[in-house]
């Protein structure tokens, strides 16, 4: 067991010993943070521009969720779905009221979200349209859906699939914003449902060609395909609206949530039309379609519940698209200062990056030893993901050390 004052070495020793080694982190052992910054267990400052993957919409120790999320570690933490709870209740309510859904249920992460949309989709089909033939999913180059079975299987980088068939099928990807492509794969009517990002944000941090989703709908309502937005990073207000399709002024027929949903504590939820949850409405007699033992708790339903509440109070929608618009300004900068190796600045909201010539893993590690940590989407870009809280002094000091490092000739 180890004790108080153990130093950082020694932790990255004894997490070489005892974790498997799936991930490649970078050699810190992050401790506390507050805001959006970060501090490890030497004491050494970070400013945060990952915000834990898009997830600390809020930042680290935010007062208000912090004390609601307390005061429900001291009320009821966990009962399963053989009983309902109130904040599960009030979460499901609080989505619906924000976004074009009627019906919510409830996961553990973005991945089973995605899994659990793409099991309503198909028994929608089968179920309810009594079309059991239409089992093709259709997802898009350049995605990423989570990595379980199924959602590796449909994640359109061939890396992650990589050693782990056969997959869930059939699957067939299509180029992302090629509208035509999409009419196409759907025409033969042997689909169940297409998947989307309205920002491909592991694939790059690649935004949806204006008119790109609204086409996608059109075309799902002509053929009878289920439309799913995964909104997994582009959710809960990363973009500057509650969610990312928002912008475009469309509805999907399921939308899937994580990341930023819970500030930290873990939660995903399909969020779905009243005719989408029909395809996992239990039926009398038969089998529960779909189900999970922590899924909804009372104590990450908590969480989502302050995270909406104070994103709301607090007015940080605009704040997001506000310091967004800052953040973009900035980015640019480093375009015309970096000609052909700074290749564009991309991106909507607090989800941002910069596409760069060479290696982005040496910006990353120049950056973190200069105190920042920003984090890599896709093959080529640094993307900035950082707390909705931040300020513009903070995103000052990040490009600066991001201008500095790509100044010594990193990533190039």
């Amino acid at each position: 067991m180890v004790h108080k004052g153990v130093t950082q070495a020694e932790l990255l020793a004894l997490a070489d010993k005892v974790l498997v080694k799936n991930y490649r982190q970078q050699p810190i052992v992050l401790e506390r943070g507050r805001g959006s910054e970060v501090w490890d267990v030497a004491g050494t400052r970070y400013l945060d521009m990952t915000a834990g993957i898009a997830v600390c919409g809020l930042g680290h120790a935010h007062p208000a969720f912090t004390a609601r999320v307390a005061e429900q570690l001291g009320k009821l933490v966990h009962v399963s779905n053989l009983y309902f709870n109130d904040q599960q209740i009030l979460a499901a309510q609080a989505i619906t009221e924000r976004s074009f859904a009627t019906r919510v249920m409830f996961c553990n992460s973005g991945a089973e979200a995605n899994e659990g949309a793409l099991k309503l989709a198909r028994r929608y089909q089968a179920v309810v349209q009594a079309a059991p033939e239409r089992t093709h999913f259709i997802s898009t180059v350049g995605s990423f859906h989570g990595r379980s079975f199924a959602t590796v299987a449909i994640t359109g980088q061939p890396k992650y699939r990589e050693g782990f068939g056969p997959l869930v099928g059939p699957v067939d990807f299509i180029p992302y914003g090629d509208l035509e492509a999409a009419r196409a794969a759907l025409a033969p009517r042997t689909a169940c449902a297409i998947i989307v990002e309205p920002i491909q944000a592991e694939g790059g941090i690649v935004v949806a060609p204006p008119g790109y989703l609204a086409g996608l709908r059109a075309a799902c309502d002509e053929t009878g395909t289920i439309l799913i937005f995964d909104e997994v990073q582009t959710g809960v207000g990363r973009t500057g609206k509650w969610f990312g399709h928002q912008h475009d002024d469309v509805e999907p027929d399921v939308m899937t949530l994580a990341k930023g949903l819970g500030g930290g504590v873990p939660i995903g939820a399909i969020a779905c039309s009243e005719k989408a949850a029909a395809g996992l409405a239990a039926l009398a007699g038969g089998a529960v379609p779909h189900a999970t033992t922590f899924g909804g708790n009372p104590l990450a339903c908590a969480a989502a519940n302050a995270v909406l509440a104070i994103i709301e109070s607090e007015g940080l929608l605009g704040r997001v698209a506000e310091a967004g618009d800052y953040l973009a300004g900035r980015l640019g900068e480093l375009v015309a200062a970096f000609p052909g190796h700074v290749l564009d600045a991309r991106g909507r909201g607090l989800l941002r990056g910069i596409a760069v010539s060479g290696n982005p893993g040496q910006v990353t590690a120049k950056c973190r030893e200069q105190g920042l940590l920003v984090s890599i989407a896709g093959d080529k870009v640094i993307r900035f993901a950082p707390p909705y809280v931040v300020t513009h002094a903070q995103l000052d000091e990040a490009v600066a050390i991001l201008r500095g490092v790509l100044a010594d000739g990193a990533g190039k």
